[in-house]
């Protein structure tokens, strides 16, 4: 009997967005291109965790669905992040999630998963560039504006 072996494969398709740079020089550049991609149906219900992989020079090459959760938070696998990093050959890379409750203080498990997989990333050579927390009301929060990345 021969055995099996499973490929893992990543697949790109084209979703509409106004963002037109197709750069991120700043979080308000991460902002625009995740909210106009953001399911506005769950924003402000279920928590839900994305990464926007990057070029070296910053330009994107897509977004990264990694988790949907519950009301009060999600799961975030490091190991699934980093395999898709590797996989897309991304050297950067912008994490993002939503508080449903419009809350845009990180708490100290969003504070704790950013060092986490920061630390993961380093050892690949890979870029964080920022984690955003997004909340309903169309606002966010930037860890690197605050210094905290």
């Amino acid at each position: 009997m021969e055995a099996k072996v499973n490929e893992i494969q990543i697949h790109y398709h084209e979703i509409p967005s106004v963002f037109s740079s197709g750069k991120i020089v700043t979080s308000q550049d991460a902002f625009i291109l995740l909210w106009d991609t953001w399911n506005q149906d769950t924003i402000g219900l279920l928590e839900s965790f994305r990464v926007v992989l990057l070029t070296n020079s910053n330009q994107v090459k897509g977004i990264f669905d990694l988790s949907i959760g519950g009301i009060t938070g999600t799961l975030v696998d490091v190991r699934i992040l980093m395999a898709v990093a590797l996989k897309s050959l991304s050297t950067a890379m912008v994490l993002a999630h939503n508080h449903p409750s419009g809350q845009l203080r990180p708490s100290r498990a969003d504070q704790q998963i950013t060092r986490k997989i920061k630390k993961a990333a380093a050892t690949l050579d890979i870029r964080v560039l920022d984690h955003l927390i997004l909340s309903p009301n169309q606002t966010y929060f930037s860890f690197a504006d605050e210094g905290m990345i």
